[in-house]
């Protein structure tokens, strides 16, 4: 079995401009995604996927192997649909490019459920939400499952309702890592953008409510998207820590 890894990566974010290559102790962000990406025991390759001539010569100059796309896509999906089309695979890994904190060993666990069962085709990460406060940021992406670990849905509000929990293992933080049988992948992207999709801004949403089925897997790690410069400065701190550790 064949199983790729692509970073989708581009300048052009909304929030955070360049924040792929912004520096994190003299390295670009996209690097250290990819140092640990390539580090994953199951991937035959990684590639970063990009329309960015900065980007693309960043990648090649630390031996990564960067990948020039269209500047059309509206999202990182697309973006690795388009290389995942030209490349022979069985399963292709969506790894986004502002995960800095991301492990080699959360995407093995990640993979395995394709692995391990023919019919399943896509699965992503969840973890256990560790602070209150993270529960009402709309930037962080929430999760319900079912008893088999299924997602039932996804919001960047509460779910489920706060005011009626019997505990606080009942709250999922969504990590952005996907991974996808290749034939699902590019019959996703030619789906019409649902209406969910649309308010809740989660592309993931378009599989769900296109009737297929996303299967979680549970990680106690987690990581730190960086969407904004005070979150650059985070993950900055705890890179620095681990290192002096």
């Amino acid at each position: 079995m064949r199983i790729v890894g692509i970073i989708p990566a581009r300048l052009r974010s909304t929030r955070f401009p360049g924040k792929v290559l912004a520096p994190i102790l003299g390295k670009p962000m996209i690097w250290w995604v990819w140092q640990e990406v390539k580090k994953t025991r199951c991937f035959s390759e990684v590639y970063i996927a990009t329309d960015d001539k900065k980007i693309f010569e960043a990648v090649r100059e630390f031996g990564g192997k960067p990948v020039m796309t269209s500047r059309k896509h509206k999202s990182g999906t697309d973006r690795i649909a388009e290389v995942a089309k030209k490349i022979k695979a069985d399963i292709i890994v969506n790894i986004q490019g502002d995960e800095p904190l991301i492990k080699s060993s959360m995407l093995d666990k990640a993979v395995e459920p394709l692995i391990q069962d023919s019919g399943l085709e896509m699965s992503t990460l969840i973890c256990r939400v560790a602070d209150k406060k993270l529960l009402s940021d709309s930037n962080i992406v929430k999760v319900a499952v079912d008893k088999n670990g299924y997602a039932l849905y996804f919001s960047r509000a509460v779910i489920p309702s706060l005011a009626r929990a019997e505990g606080f293992d009942y709250f999922f933080k969504h990590i952005g890592v996907y991974v996808y049988r290749k034939a699902f992948l590019l019959k996703y992207v030619r789906m019409k953008q649902s209406r969910l999709e649309r308010i809740e801004k989660l592309e993931q949403l378009r599989v769900l409510e296109n009737g297929f089925s996303i299967k979680t897997v549970e990680t106690r790690f987690d990581t730190v998207p960086v969407d904004t410069k005070e979150e650059l400065e985070k993950v900055v701190e705890i890179i620095r820590r681990k290192k002096r550790r």
